[in-house]
């Protein structure tokens, strides 16, 4: 499950959180990690503790069956589509719990310092975006870590109390025996290997599109479909498409383009021909990196358009075995007229997925 805390957008938080993310990040960016009370070697630290069944028992109360505490650097996030570029370190802390009954944990990240003027003595707070709070963190005398404070929202967005009602929150928040841990010192690769349970990786898909493609390199996926695909397919308008980045494309990032954002800033293009239309109609589109996707927006720079076709948008994703999968939810692709009623809304016929297979270049040529 995603941490709501990170991976959400921050709305209506002001301009001083986004300074004080922008501040954190800067910093840690900078030093090695400064609390040694949490790490006195300064590498990264793990706690934790699994609670067995006799205690779950005599604690009716306590939702929580597992939890981990991780300080360091970012356990949970692996490359994806995102430039690197635009990675944020700021956060320092990172906290994975499960509740009984879940199959995976939840987690979420703050950054953690001490709450004096100084910022080297005090109380440990871990704080989130919007000013709240993770949890206050202490070491005892025989190196357990103490973690104290924490809501039983702590998932939830603030104001959710009102939002869901009262079941409903009581069902999704922590219990009222959640709010304080004892956890064991442990090696950091338990912590790593905890919070790898939240989003498994399939090795069948490899390395993000943005790793495995270049920006500096050509491609072609496509899929042409049979009489048989067809034929078990009435309500699919697509006869063959590809995607591709060709001379036009390549040039165009060269000279607008930064390889440190790849592929922020991409142009590709996408070809179809369909049942109705066996003459190929072509749509550029441009990208942006965006979690495990490139978000493509459709572009004028094919020609002119009669409508403002922005909002036109493809999704691309890396699939299995060195394939690609092209998501069209939203009437995005030139299957259709991009201007006209039949491009409005949701795609209605069956072209909403694609898995494309890589391709000789020649065969995304004129």
């Amino acid at each position: 499950m995603t941490s709501r805390t990170i991976m959400g957008t921050i709305v209506g938080a002001g301009l001083g959180v986004a300074l004080l993310a922008a501040v954190a990040g800067a910093a840690f960016a900078d030093d090695t990690l400064k609390l040694t009370q949490l790490s006195p070697d300064g590498k990264d630290a793990c706690f934790g503790r699994v609670y067995d069944a006799a205690h779950l028992k005599s604690h009716p109360q306590q939702k929580v069956t597992r939890i981990f505490f991780y300080y360091g650097r970012d356990p949970v996030s692996r490359p994806n589509e995102e430039p690197s570029a635009g990675i944020d370190s700021s956060y320092n802390g990172f906290m994975a719990t499960t509740v009984r009954g879940a199959k995976a944990p939840e987690w979420l990240g703050g950054w953690c310092s001490h709450e004096s003027e100084d910022g080297k003595t005090g109380p440990i707070r871990c704080g989130m975006d919007c000013d709240r709070t993770m949890a206050s963190l202490k070491v005892d005398d025989k190196g357990r870590l103490i973690v104290s404070d924490v809501q039983p929202d702590l998932y939830l967005d603030a104001g959710s109390e009102d939002e869901l009602g009262k079941a409903e929150y009581e069902r999704q928040a922590l219990g009222k025996d959640d709010n304080g841990f004892r956890l064991d010192p442990m090696p950091a690769a338990t912590c790593k290997a905890e919070f790898a349970r939240i989003d498994p990786i399939d090795p069948a898909l490899g390395p993000p599109l943005r790793e495995r493609l270049k920006p500096d390199q050509a491609f072609c996926y496509g899929r042409d479909y049979d009489a048989a695909h067809l034929g078990s397919h009435p309500d699919q308008l697509t006869q063959s498409i590809r995607v591709f980045r060709g001379p036009v494309e390549l040039a165009s990032f060269a000279k607008e383009g930064d390889p440190a954002n790849w592929p922020s800033g991409a142009d590709i293009a996408v070809s179809v021909t369909t049942r109705q239309k066996s003459a190929k109609v072509t749509q550029v589109y441009n990208c942006q990196g965006e979690g495990d996707q490139w978000r493509c927006a459709a572009s004028a720079k094919t020609g002119a358009a009669a409508c403002d076709i922005a909002q036109k948008e493809v999704f691309l994703r890396r699939g299995a075995n060195g394939t690609m999968m092209l998501a069209n939810p939203n009437s995005g692709l030139p299957i259709v007229d991009l201007c006209s009623k039949a491009a409005e809304g949701d795609t209605s016929s069956d072209d909403k997925v694609y898995r494309l297979e890589p391709m000789p270049q020649a065969a995304c040529g004129p």
